[in-house]
This record gives structure tokens, sequence and C-alpha cells, in this order.
């Protein structure tokens, strides 16, 4: 039969209790840091790799982004697509968890630039990385497989996340990528990856 509450029991809960309030308080604020923080390198990311859209078109080399756009769902209102525009006042950008820029000017699947979040002990980390097809390869049960490299461009959690050294990745790699399509040698940007960045997963589709 469950003792009376004495004076001892009531203590011992308002110790508990403040506890749980200290735990809540910091949980809750240090959640709220990082989506503050996802939501900025998200806005960021966005534009920057739009822009680089944009510039790459202009030589006739036409990527695919996600977002997407020449979709309603893009952040972004136009005045003259694509060059005049500004974000809508009130997109979500912390929703967003993956975007990428990949090249279709190549007949297969074409080089990547793609980036998303995952969490490490309620940590969130932010990823970006350089994606290609190496080739492909016959497997005896599942048949012809594309092999996929990936090189780790950053991979750190947000709180840590520095927009300078962000751009000068992002600068790096875009530079060369788009020397590799000026003189139509798709090595000249594998090669500078290869030899710059760190190798990631590998996997086949």
């Amino acid at each position: 039969m469950p003792k009376a509450e004495g004076k001892d029991d009531s203590d011992w809960f308002t110790q508990l209790d403040e506890e749980l309030e200290k735990k809540t308080v910091q949980i809750t604020d240090n959640l709220a840091e990082q989506s503050t923080q996802k939501d900025v390198i998200n806005r960021s990311l966005v534009e920057d790799l739009f822009r680089i859209w944009i510039r790459f078109n202009k030589i006739n080399v036409h990527f695919s982004m996600v977002p997407d756009p020449q979709a309603a769902t893009f952040p972004a209102q136009f005045v003259v697509f694509p060059e005049q525009w500004s974000f809508k006042p009130d997109f979500p950008f912390g929703d967003l968890d993956n975007t990428a820029l990949t090249d279709r000017t190549q007949g297969r699947v074409g080089d990547s630039l793609k980036a998303w979040y995952y969490s490490v002990e309620s940590l969130m980390h932010f990823r970006m990385v350089f994606e290609f097809c190496e080739g492909e390869h016959y497997y005896k049960y599942a048949g012809w497989k594309r092999i996929f490299t990936q090189y780790v461009l950053l991979d750190l959690p947000v709180t840590k996340f520095e927009e300078k050294k962000y751009h000068e990745v992002l600068g790096d790699v875009i530079k060369v990528w788009y020397e590799s399509h000026l003189r139509r040698d798709r090595e000249i940007v594998l090669k500078h990856i290869r030899e710059k960045y760190e190798k990631g997963e590998t996997f086949t589709q």
C-alpha cells in the first residue's frame, strides 16, 4: 500500500521537478538553436545553388536543382524568370532537408553536388558532397549496376557551420566544374575532387 505523502516525498518531487524543468529548457533551447542555424544555412545554400544554376545555363550547361526553380514550391517569387527574383517572405527554409545540383548534359545520371542533414545523438549535422558515376559493373544476380562515389566537401554540426569556409569550398568546386565544361573535359573536375577531398560512400544503383 502506497505510503501517505509526507514532507520528504514533497521535497523529493520539488527537486525532481526543478531538474526536469532545467532539462526542458536546455533541450528546447538547443533544438531552437539548431533549427535557426538550419534555416540560415538553407537560405544561403538555395540562393547560391540557384545563382550557379543560372550561370551554367548561360553557357548551355543544364542542371536540375532540388528544390526545382521551375516548380511552384520553389522558395522564390519571380519578376522575370530566372534573373529577377526575391525570396518568398514566409518560406519555411528550416523544412528543407535536401538540396542538390545535378548535371543533366551527360547522357547518363550526371555528376551532382548534394547536401543534406542527419543527426548524431540529437546533434544535427550538415553534409555536402560531390557525387559521380565511376562506371558500370556486372553482378551475377543483379545484372549491370552503376557505381557511384561521393567525396565529402563539408561534414560538421550545424552549430559549427561557418559561411566563409562553406563559400570557400563551394567556390573551389564550382570554378573547376565550370572550367571542365568550358574545356569539354569532365576529367578536370573529377581529378580535382579526387585529389583535394576525402572519399566518402561508394554505392551501386
